[in-house]
């Protein structure tokens, strides 16, 4: 994102739920009353600090988040959540954003959700939904002038093929991987191949301060910083995607997300 609005290409972020049953992911900020009592007050205020420093404009969609289920049997999701909402509601809200907005590319999770939440999963089934919807004009009439996004990609920030080549190359170079529990549980699992890979380490550190700024979600001395930034600029440089639909010719594997649109 920050990559695209350095080069003038317009960028919004759509945020479907408030957050409001997510966990204190920050060790530091586990037991704080404020936080734990505020906590859709100052999500909003992280999301509002990462979009200041990646540049983007932002719409909140405004529903409510639907927890992480656990346990066997998973326990029913909560009455009002947003991956309880009907469908036809969520796309028609996301309808009109695209009408509004015009992108000509769209992300989003896979029909996974990334990993099975079910706000992601209901995410992807809106987003794809309203893709079809925004092009025909005979769907929500009202929600503005129809428009046809032409690609739309799933996101890979968890890209098997980064993992393993940031594990590898930490192995190589005698360092403790972060990644040594995710290889040995992946196993021989097929995994889904990224065709489009950005390469964008020159924004390496406003991602990192987008990724402070979610502080209750990110712990600054944890996982998502163990590996260090000169040996990913050298060995992954890139952001992955998985193109999902396109109506314009494209040739694979891809270097932009917008590959075929700039002419």
């Amino acid at each position: 994102m920050a990559k695209y609005v350095a080069e003038g290409i317009k960028v919004r972020v759509i945020t479907a739920t408030g957050g409001e049953r997510g966990s204190i992911l920050n060790p530091k900020l586990v037991g704080d009353r404020h936080v734990e009592e505020n906590m859709t007050a100052i999500r909003r205020e992280e999301m509002a600090k990462a979009a200041e420093v990646l540049g983007f404009s932002h719409r909140w969609l405004g529903y409510v988040d639907s927890g992480l289920p656990e346990g066997d049997p998973l326990p029913p999701l909560p009455a009002g959540c947003f991956a309880l909402t009907p469908i036809e509601e969520v796309t028609g809200r996301l309808v009109a954003q695209i009408r509004e907005f015009r992108p000509h590319v769209l992300t989003t999770y896979n029909e996974n959700g990334g990993y099975p939440h079910p706000d992601h999963i209901m995410t992807h089934q809106a987003s794809m939904a309203a893709v079809r919807a925004a092009a025909d004009p005979e769907q929500y009439p009202d929600a503005g002038e129809p428009w046809q996004v032409s690609k739309v990609y799933y996101d890979q920030g968890f890209s098997p093929e980064r993992i393993i080549a940031l594990h590898e190359a930490m192995i190589d170079r005698g360092m403790d991987s972060p990644f040594e529990g995710w290889i040995a549980r992946r196993g021989e699992r097929e995994v889904r191949k990224a065709t489009t890979f950005v390469e964008c380490a020159d924004y390496f550190h406003l991602r990192d301060d987008a990724l402070r700024a979610h502080a209750t979600q990110i712990d600054p001395d944890g996982f998502s910083f163990a590996v260090p930034r000169d040996l990913e600029r050298e060995e992954w440089p890139y952001e992955a995607w998985e193109l999902a639909e396109t109506t314009i010719e494209t040739s694979l594997p891809e270097d932009d997300l917008f590959a075929g649109l700039r002419e």
